[in-house]
């Protein structure tokens, strides 16, 4: 029988059964590998002991400091009636401040002997208020020193060294339990593979691996530290980046047909019809995307810009380039009124040129249809009829493109809108329709920072759109305090009124529909707490009565600060018909104020709108606000967003809606949305439910760790798909792609 490699072997055949599992319930370790792998978050030093004057309330704290009072008391309690209850009271001090620990019952003896006055050690509990004094109940502890006998010979090797490492840690496992069993576990780091080439690791400089993982655990010093996590860094990076590498490098493999737009077609009578020039963005973007099609392989491109900034007039360029070259293109989108609102604004540029086969359709023309999953059976049957004769050159539609009835003639090119919203099979489903693999284009209108987008995109060619077209009106952006100055709201309602007199309109965005069924727009959602879509600006503080509804603020409203005006709503519960109509008449200019929940944050173009209205706008995400906030402004008139909240003016709420209000940048307002979401995992922990694959890397500050391991992971999978010369780093990848992690990168 094989021996299991050293870092495979199951904890509880190492730690024992009862450590063991609390590792992997609440910290997700299961072989000693991933304990090496789990790095301490930050560090004591002996000679600095921890600020106990400012300690977190109801959170697990860690601190090291001496004994400055011990007191064992006897009281009476229903347990104890004659007095022969104990408790010990320890007063511990590090300087800057006291705490009080608290021992009850049988759980003093051993405390009473250990902690006399004078005693240094760490201490680890939650801190809870007691007497309006803070205080430790029951805390774990760990002897700092002590004579031979009060402290055991591995405790002393543990914390002998000059930085005491504090790992991230549960209430069942203390920081310096996980130490202890990090001690136990760390000889097996002599084992690890690395997943370095020696020549990049000699070329800058980096340590080998089992001296890493021995400095980060055991540091004697800060160079130590630095030494290590650089070293660790370029592990997280260069192992992603190579993934991404192969799956760019596996995809370049493919076949596909070379779509070539014909001179004089279709591309050519549309460029004739715009209105307008296009910017050098767009040109420049556009050239990238037909350099593209014009190869024998599969494009995979995402096109990232601000909201406005023209991509959809992009895609439909490459998707005209396609039908001239003989192919059909599918636009991908996430709801019914976006898909709707793509294929009304497509054929109203178009004109008689999407009127193909038609009395009246242009010469050089196609057909564009829509298909989602509320048409009835006659239209359905037609548009199916349309794509598979190929008449239909353009087709628009939601995941009901997606069903095994509906089949192409020759499916070039899918454009997939707003990616994050679609799964793996999703997309592969549609690409799956070719006869090869059609080309794709990825668009998104959340700017997304450089490394993210080289981590969480790594397997697509990135074009950024950060120029909007000319005409586009400035926006001016409020915090509007609703608790601390409730005239400020009264004053937003007259703004409303004001733009309505001017023959403009406006929107009212709530978090929540209000129909009795908790959360956003989606039913799938209806057991969570209500909150947003995005739920990246919802935190313990937004969370003391439920979020503002669409139909409890549209009634108000209508009865109310805007009564006489034409108040209408738009969510995503309605029926299809319902909000293509609603949506029509608010496009048409017959209704002035739209109340609605975030259905209406990508894609919808009514460049009468001036203003927005967003209430409890601190429960939404930095992004989401920057998304919906690009809705007005989008015609000749400036645009107002207001963002009303009740979070006190300290709160980081307020703060991020401050950042929010102080710059239009899409790009700089990503940063600080990525920074306040502590990134997570970029591999998907919310999609995968594993445990973050970067511990060490972040995406914001190793930029340029980042860009350099992608540059080396492509010419390395270049000069060696398969990786035959490097187990090391197919032994990393293993882990890095368990399944799950596999099929998020296949997102793209």
């Amino acid at each position: 029988m094989d021996l299991v490699p050293a870092l495979e072997e199951p904890l509880k055949k190492v730690l024992g059964p009862a450590t063991a599992k609390v590792m992997a319930e609440h910290l997700g370790l299961h072989t000693v590998g991933d304990l090496l792998h789990h790095y301490p978050r930050r560090y004591e030093e002996r000679g600095q002991l921890t600020h106990l004057a400012d300690l977190p309330m109801d959170e697990h704290v860690t601190v090291v400091a001496q004994v400055a009072d011990a007191r064992l008391l006897t009281f009476a309690s229903s347990k104890a009636p004659r007095g022969k209850g104990q408790r010990l009271e320890v007063t511990i001090t590090d300087g800057s401040g006291q705490l009080k620990l608290v021992f009850f019952g049988n759980g003093v003896h051993k405390p009473h002997k250990e902690l006399l006055p004078g005693t240094r050690a760490l201490f680890a509990g939650k801190v809870s208020v007691f007497n309006r004094r803070l205080q430790l109940a029951h805390p774990a502890y760990e002897l700092l020193r002590g004579d031979a006998e009060e402290a055991s010979e591995e405790t002393i090797d543990t914390w002998a060294g000059a930085l005491i490492p504090l790992y991230p840690a549960t209430a069942k496992l203390e920081s310096w339990k996980i130490a202890k069993a990090v001690q136990t576990v760390l000889p097996s780091a002599q084992e690890a593979a690395d997943p370095l080439p020696d020549s990049l690791r000699a070329g800058r400089g980096l340590v080998p691996l089992p001296e890493a993982l021995l400095k980060i655990h055991r540091p004697h010093t800060k160079a130590d530290i630095e030494d290590a996590r650089s070293r660790l860094k370029w592990d997280e990076a260069f192992v992603l980046q190579v993934a991404l590498a192969r799956r760019r490098h596996a995809d370049a493999q493919l076949p596909a047909v070379a779509r070539r737009p014909t001179p004089d077609g279709l591309l050519t009578a549309f460029d004739a019809k715009l209105p307008f020039t296009l910017t050098d963005g767009q040109l420049k973007v556009t050239k990238e995307i037909f350099d593209d099609l014009a190869t024998e392989h599969p494009m995979h491109r995402l096109l990232q810009g601000e909201v406005g900034s023209g991509k959809t007039m992009v895609a439909l360029r490459a998707m005209l380039a396609v039908v001239d070259a003989g192919g059909q293109a599918a636009m991908l989108a996430p709801t019914e009124v976006l898909a709707q609102q793509h294929h009304r604004s497509i054929t109203e540029m178009m004109g008689e040129l999407a009127e193909g086969g038609m009395l009246g359709g242009a010469e050089h023309s196609t057909k564009v249809v829509l298909l989602t999953g509320s048409m009835g059976a006659a239209g359905r049957r037609q548009a199916l009829l349309d794509l598979v004769t190929g008449e239909a050159g353009i087709v628009i539609g939601t995941h009901a493109l997606i069903e095994d009835k509906v089949q192409f003639h020759d499916l070039g090119l899918v454009v997939v809108d707003e990616q994050h919203r679609f799964g793996v099979e999703q997309r592969d489903a549609l690409r799956g329709k070719g006869k090869q693999p059609p080309h794709l284009l990825v668009m998104t209108a959340t700017p997304i920072p450089r490394t993210v987008a080289m981590t969480v995109f790594g397997d697509l060619e990135t074009s950024v759109l950060d120029q909007l077209p000319a005409g586009r009106s400035p926006i001016a952006s409020h915090v509007v305090p609703a608790a601390d100055k409730p005239h400020f709201l009264s004053r937003a309602w007259e703004r409303v009124r004001e733009e309505v007199s001017n023959g403009h309109q406006a929107y009212v965005v709530c978090p929540r529909i209000g129909d009795d069924v908790d959360e956003g727009d989606d039913p799938k959602k209806s057991k969570k707490k209500s909150s947003p879509e995005d739920g990246a600006g919802v935190g313990p503080e937004a969370e003391k009565r439920p979020p503002l509804a669409v139909l409890d603020i549209a009634d108000q409203l209508a009865n109310g600060p805007l009564q006489g005006l034409r108040v209408e709503v738009l969510h995503g519960r309605m029926a299809p018909d319902d909000k293509d109509t609603v949506m029509r008449r608010f496009a048409a200019g017959d209704t002035d104020v739209l109340v609605a929940t975030t259905v209406i944050e990508v894609g919808v173009n009514v460049p009468n709108a001036t203003a927005m209205v967003i209430m409890d706008a601190d429960r939404f995400g930095v992004s989401q606000l920057h998304q919906l906030r690009g809705r007005v402004g989008r015609g000749s008139a400036a645009g107002l967003c207001l963002l009303v909240s009740e979070m006190p003016e300290a709160s980081a709420a307020r703060q991020r809606l401050n950042a929010v209000a102080s710059t239009l940048d899409g790009f700089k307002l990503s940063r600080i949305d990525l920074e306040q979401r502590r990134e997570g995992d970029v591999l998907g922990q919310a999609q995968s439910g594993v445990r973050s694959s970067l511990r060490v890397l972040t995406v914001i500050d190793d930029e340029e760790i980042i860009a350099e391991a992608r540059e080396e992971a492509t010419t390395v999978v270049a000069t060696d798909p398969d990786l035959t010369g490097l187990p090391g780093l197919r032994t990393a990848l293993q882990a890095l792609l368990d399944e799950e992690r596999e099929q998020y990168l296949e997102k793209g």
